[in-house]
C-alpha cells in the first residue's frame, strides 16, 4: 500500500510541475511583460543569462546619424534561431527610452514602456532569424541614441541588452 501511495504522488508531483512549467512558458509566449521594460531582462523561471557580446546577434541602422523627426531603419540578424525578443531606442545621455516603432514585421508587436510604441516584442513563439523594423525619432533634439535588443533562444536561455553602434543626432540649420 505504501508503494502505491508513492507512485501516486510522484504522479502528483510531476503533473502538477509540468502544469506549472507550461502556464508559466505560455505567459511569455506572447511577448515580453511590462515589467521588462527598465532592465529588459526576461522574467522567465531559473533562465540562463549570457554575455551581451555575442557573435550570434546584431543590430545594425540604415544610417549613422539622423535629425530629428526621422525615421531609421533597425535590422536584427542572427546566425540561431530565437524565439522572443523585446527592442528598444534609448538615449545615450541618460539611458531613456526613446521614439516610437512605426513599422514592426509579422511575429511583433507594440508596447508602451514610456510612450505609445516605444517598445517591440515579440507577439507569438515561432522561430524568427532576421527583423526590420522602422523607428521614428522625436520632433525635438533628444541627443544621440542606441538599440538594445534582449533575445530569447528559448525559455531558459537569453541574452540582454545587445546594442547597436550610436546613432548620432544632428540638428537641422
Amino acid at each position: 500500500m505504501e508503494d502505491g501511495r508513492r507512485v501516486l504522488v510522484a504522479i502528483a508531483g510531476w503533473a502538477c510541475t509540468t502544469l506549472c512549467l507550461a502556464s508559466y512558458a505560455a505567459a511569455f509566449s506572447h511577448g515580453a511583460s511590462l515589467s521588462a521594460c527598465t532592465d529588459m531582462m526576461p522574467k522567465h523561471l531559473r533562465v540562463q543569462l549570457h554575455s551581451p557580446s555575442n557573435n550570434y546577434f546584431t543590430v545594425h541602422t540604415n544610417v549613422s546619424f539622423f535629425f530629428p523627426g526621422d525615421k531609421v531603419t533597425v535590422t536584427v540578424r542572427s546566425t540561431q534561431d530565437f524565439m522572443g525578443f523585446l527592442l528598444q531606442a534609448r538615449q545615450v545621455s541618460n539611458d531613456e527610452i526613446t521614439g516610437t516603432f512605426v513599422f514592426i514585421p509579422p511575429g511583433s508587436k507594440l508596447l508602451t514602456c514610456s510612450e505609445d510604441g516605444d517598445t517591440v516584442t515579440h507577439s507569438d513563439k515561432s522561430l524568427k532569424r532576421n527583423l526590420s523594423f522602422v523607428w521614428k525619432a522625436p520632433d525635438q533634439p533628444i541627443g544621440d541614441i542606441k538599440f538594445f535588443i534582449s533575445i530569447v533562444q528559448s525559455y531558459f536561455v537569453y541574452w540582454a541588452k545587445i546594442e547597436s553602434a550610436i546613432v548620432a543626432q544632428r540638428q537641422q540649420n
